[in-house]
């Protein structure tokens, strides 16, 4: 095993941060193959003895699902992986997905002493890549156990669960009342299981592998998964309820309706909102539905209006995709933007352009409906908005018109508003469920809720934050109702 003579906190805050491989930019726009490739086991253990184990530990408090960080990298530090592995698995379902997709930078690492600390001659040195670690060392428990771990399962309680969603949410309470004894269905309307984590998550950031790894440890519980079905209209989870005997049923269906411009020849051909063009550009045509299973027109030039992850996610398709010249578009500037810096490092690596302070007026299209270009204009910031970020304004006589092959909309996302109505469940304006915040009940005692669909568009790690609070609440609700009338 490799060791670390790092035994005080000068020593561990002089060690650099160790480099993490990933696919060079030439390689990987010619894959969808995950970008960062397997760390080295030195390297990740040296990277562990970073961690200075802070009495206060504000990483800890930083990670939405309270991940003992400290512990988990002591043992890799003293070459426990499988107990390091186990700490991360306390508190988390997913801890492997977390690690590829949680933005570290403004969670735990943002929250790293050893990233602020101010060594000799006023040096500085990023924090201990503990996103990086964490998807490590749990890739490398599955790799010995050749599976995921598999809970232990205590006897039938009797007690049937409907689980309406199967993303991060829906997959954490299916674990965790499995677990306890109840008879667990998730249904979902997509042809597979795993929501977001398959239908929003681009292969070359989470390999589909460690999903479907994931979905039979699942299935080996017990839990069962219904698909190509949608639970909707007036009375579906009342019916689930009263009709088909589930005692209990939780709403984790996301935020997964994209927003709409609402700008001319936003209904051209080839004029994708992101979820149609990313499922059809990332995925197999088992995956989709009939009709949507051909990949996406690119073209040679692809536009991308949106400045989050979405939208890097969506450039960095449409190279993959062969498109020559790909431009993200976005109305604000790089310091406004909501995403991950390193998604924007990993875009501009790979090719991309971007044009900051700068929005479509509307498109154009040639002769057959297709679109052909964009008019743009530019943009000033004023004053801020009710988010507090300034409000854009566009410079008059600023007006320009690009080539465009393919148009990508990629501005947000919000709840299914007729499903909430429907299920006359309370929501606010927005069509987000609302919850008690304690225990994730609706106003329907028998329904409870998580995720985006309360939250909006938010983490695969605050989905997996609510799922564990619903199901606790869930699990003390059943064993509080008493026998089935």
């Amino acid at each position: 095993m490799f060791e670390v003579d790092s035994n005080t906190v000068h020593d561990r805050l002089a060690i650099p941060r160790q480099p993490v491989p990933k696919q060079s930019p030439v390689d990987r726009v010619r894959n969808f193959d995950e970008t960062y490739m397997t760390m080295d086991l030195g390297a990740a253990v040296i990277e562990a003895a970073r961690c200075i184990d802070c009495p206060s530990a504000p990483c800890m408090d930083a990670c939405p699902v309270h991940n003992d960080i400290p512990a988990a990298l002591k043992r890799l530090e003293a070459g426990d992986i499988m107990g390091a592995a186990e700490k991360f698995r306390e508190t988390s379902t997913l801890p492997e997905m977390c690690g590829r997709l949680c933005p570290q930078e403004s969670l735990c690492e943002g929250s790293c002493v050893v990233g602020f600390a101010i060594r000799p001659g006023h040096a500085k040195h990023p924090p201990v890549a503990i996103g990086r670690l964490e998807s490590f060392i749990t890739d490398q428990q599955r790799a010995r156990l050749g599976q995921f771990p598999i809970a232990l399962v205590l006897p039938s309680t009797g007690r049937r669960v409907a689980i309406i969603g199967s993303g991060p949410a829906g997959l954490t309470v299916a674990e965790e009342l499995q677990q306890r004894g109840h008879a667990c269905t998730v249904y979902d309307r997509w042809p597979e299981p795993g929501g977001v984590l398959r239908y929003g998550i681009p292969n070359f950031k989470m390999s589909k592998a460690i999903l479907e790894e994931k979905l039979t440890a699942l299935r080996s519980m017990g839990v069962r998964f219904v698909n190509n079905t949608s639970i909707d209209g007036a009375g579906a989870l009342r019916d689930l309820h009263e009709r088909d005997g589930f005692d209990v049923i939780f709403v984790g269906t996301g935020a997964g309706v994209g927003n709409r411009l609402r700008t001319e020849g936003e209904d051209l051909a080839n004029v994708y909102q992101a979820t149609d063009f990313l499922v059809r550009g990332n995925l197999e045509p088992h995956e989709l539905p009939e009709g949507e299973r051909e990949r996406p027109e690119v073209g040679d030039d692809v536009v991308v209006v949106g400045g989050g992850d979405t939208s890097m996610d969506c450039v960095r398709t449409a190279i993959r995709l062969g498109a020559k010249r790909v431009t993200c578009v976005y109305r604000r500037t790089e310091n406004e933007m909501l995403g991950r810096r390193e998604e924007r490092i990993h875009a501009r690596e790979e090719g991309v352009n971007f044009a900051y302070l700068t929005t479509p007026t509307r498109f154009l299209g040639d002769d057959e409906g297709r679109v052909s270009a964009v008019e743009l204009v530019e943009m000033a910031l004023g004053a801020p908005d009710e988010s507090g970020r300034r409000r854009p304004m566009p410079v008059e006589g600023s007006e320009r018109t690009v080539a465009a092959s393919t148009v990508v909309i990629a501005v947000g996302y919000n709840a299914d508003r007729d499903f909430v109505e429907d299920a006359t469940l309370e929501h606010d304006g927005w069509g987000l469920i609302k919850v008690d915040e304690r225990t994730g009940q609706t106003n329907v005692p028998y329904i409870f809720a998580g995720g985006d669909v309360v939250n909006g568009a938010d983490l695969v790690v605050t989905a997996i934050r609510d799922g564990k609070r619903a199901a606790t609440w869930l699990h003390m609700y059943l064993a509080e109702a008493g026998p089935r009338t």
